[in-house]
């Protein structure tokens, strides 16, 4: 099942992709506004409502970001073995997380920004990100007890090359939510997403709607002149079963933008 935050004739709602259609929960079920609202509900309200919503052209609505404000977006780093030979990076011994605003997202086909700070280093990276279905504390290692508690979408951010966290240049363009009966293992990974989710919700409450990126494959322009991105380049992750991400690459606008 396929989750989606869009903009349609009568504003922002929440609903069900099925092909070339999308099933218009929040008409349904006035009550389900927003992704979070119909996370919080659980699988059941979606289910609930999708025969008696109405279903509009997929062409007639824009999708927008799954959680367009998530009360968190955490990042891990340093998760995939292939990623760390070609920066030079030791492997971890423990995870590594840092934090993003939420300012920091968009939605598909929205313009990545070429940062006035660095215009010249500009990277892409592509991730695979889950969204919390349930709020949890102390989640254990455990893959029959973590499936209900996710989601997973597919996740782009862009930043330049440096080692500090820049939020003002990572974008978060999922196509829609992917519930986890969808999911599939990203074998890869130094830490899965079980090991995250049980790492930090043993530290901090998860919360529905909290967006965590699992790291990025190895690919990446850094340190390779000539490759980073500029103005006019289009930029296209797709992930195997969840779907393809495409957004032209802008400068910053002014103030206001």
């Amino acid at each position: 099942m396929k989750l989606a935050s869009f903009d349609g004739p009568a504003g922002r709602r929440v609903g069900i992709v099925d092909g070339d259609e999308i099933v218009d929960l929040t008409a349904a079920d006035p009550s389900l506004a927003t992704m979070t609202d119909l996370l919080q509900r659980g699988p059941q309200a979606a289910s609930g409502n999708s025969s008696s919503a109405p279903r509009l052209p997929l062409s007639s609505v824009k999708l927008a970001a799954p959680v367009p404000r998530p009360p968190k977006f955490l990042a891990i780093g340093y998760n995939n073995p292939q990623h760390l030979e070609e920066t030079n990076t030791p492997r971890p011994t423990r995870q590594v997380w840092f934090n993003k605003q939420q300012s920091c997202i968009v939605g598909p086909g929205d313009g990545v920004w070429i940062p006035r700070i660095a215009p010249d280093e500009v990277d892409y990276e592509g991730e695979l990100g889950m969204v919390i279905g349930r709020r949890c504390k102390n989640v254990p290692n455990d893959k029959a007890a973590s499936p209900s508690t996710l989601t997973a979408r597919s996740v782009r951010g862009s930043r330049p090359p440096t080692r500090s966290a820049t939020p003002w240049t990572w974008v978060c363009v999922p196509t829609s939510t992917t519930t986890s009966d969808r999911m599939d293992a990203t074998s890869d990974m130094i830490f899965d997403i079980y090991e995250q989710v049980s790492y930090l919700s043993s530290a901090f409450t998860l919360e529905v709607g909290d967006v965590l990126s699992t790291g990025t494959p190895s690919g990446i322009t850094w340190r390779r002149p000539g490759m980073y991105l500029k103005a006019g380049d289009t930029v296209r992750v797709e992930i195997d079963k969840i779907g393809a991400l495409e957004n032209p690459v802008i400068a910053e606008p002014g103030l206001g933008g």
